[in-house]
C-alpha cells in the first residue's frame, strides 16, 4: 500500500524575491498559505527548508520544519535531505513548489492517483493550454510545455513549442492540435528520489534549464496527470501583486 508524505522546500536567498516564503498575503504568510492547502488532502506535510526564519515561522503556526543543508542545487534535492532526516514509513514524497499559495488539494489528489500504475516512477502535472490565450502564450518560455505516450508517460518537456504541427500555418496550429502546459508538482517512489538526487547533470537540461529532463535522459519514466485547478506561482513581487488581485486578497 502506497503511504505519501508532502515536503515543501523553501528557501530564502532568492535572487527576484529574498524572502518570499514570509511575504505576507493577507495576514498570511505564503509559507503558511501553501502548508495549509497541503494539510487539506496529506496527512504528513513538512516544509524544508535552510534558514531559521522559516524555520521559526513554520513553527510558529504549528507546522512541521526541518533544517536543511545551503548547498543544494535544487529544491529536489533539499526534499531529499528531509525525506530521510524524518521518521516516516511514506514510501511516495510529493514536492510541493514553496511559492504557490493557492495549490489546490484536488491537483495532489490527482497525483497520487499515478502510483496507482506500478510502472510509475515519477509522477508530474499538467494542463491543457487555453486556446482563447491565443497562440503567442505558448511561445512564453517560462510555460513549459510536455508531450506524453499514449499510457500518459512523458515523452519531452521543452520551453520551445511541442509539437510542430506540419503543413498549417502556425497561427491556425491551435485549430488542429491541443498542446499541453507543464505544472511544476512532483511526486517520486523514494527509491527513485534517492537515485535521481545523485545524476550528473545531463546535455538535454542543460540545454533547456528543466531538472526532470536528467531523469528523462536517464530513462525514467515520469507519468502526466492533467489537472483543470487553476494554480498561481509567485515569482517575483510583481506576480504577488498580481496574485492579490485576482484571488481578492486585500
Amino acid at each position: 500500500m502506497n503511504k505519501f508524505i508532502g515536503i515543501i522546500p523553501a528557501r530564502y536567498a532568492s535572487s527576484r524575491f529574498p524572502g518570499k516564503p514570509l511575504a505576507d498575503i493577507g495576514g498570511i504568510t505564503m509559507i503558511e498559505r501553501v502548508y495549509r492547502q497541503v494539510k487539506k488532502e496529506l496527512d504528513q506535510v513538512f516544509v524544508a527548508t535552510d534558514d531559521d526564519r522559516i524555520f521559526d515561522t513554520v513553527q510558529s503556526f504549528g507546522g512541521k520544519a526541518i533544517m536543511t543543508s545551503t548547498e543544494h542545487r535544487s529544491g529536489t534535492d533539499r526534499v531529499n535531505e528531509a525525506y530521510h532526516e524524518i521518521d516516516t514509513d511514506a514510501n511516495i514524497i510529493i514536492n510541493i513548489q514553496g511559492d504557490e499559495p493557492f495549490v489546490a488539494p484536488e491537483q495532489i489528489a490527482t497525483i497520487k492517483k499515478c502510483f496507482d500504475d506500478p510502472d510509475t516512477q515519477i509522477a508530474t502535472l499538467a494542463r491543457k493550454y487555453d486556446a482563447a490565450n491565443g497562440f503567442e502564450g505558448l511561445f512564453d518560455p517560462n510555460k513549459v510545455k510536455v508531450i506524453f505516450d499514449n499510457n500518459d508517460f512523458a515523452i519531452y518537456f521543452s520551453r520551445a513549442i511541442l509539437p510542430y504541427v506540419r503543413n498549417y500555418k502556425w497561427n491556425e496550429w491551435l485549430q488542429h492540435r491541443d498542446f499541453y502546459i507543464h505544472v511544476g508538482m512532483y511526486a517520486y517512489r523514494s527509491d527513485v528520489l534517492d537515485n535521481v538526487t545523485k545524476l550528473p547533470q545531463s546535455s538535454l537540461e542543460l540545454a533547456e534549464s528543466l531538472e526532470q529532463l536528467r531523469w528523462l535522459q536517464n530513462g525514467y519514466k515520469i507519468k502526466v496527470a492533467l489537472t483543470d485547478a487553476p494554480t498561481f506561482g509567485i515569482d517575483t513581487p510583481e506576480d504577488l501583486e498580481q496574485a492579490k488581485k485576482l484571488f481578492n486578497i486585500q
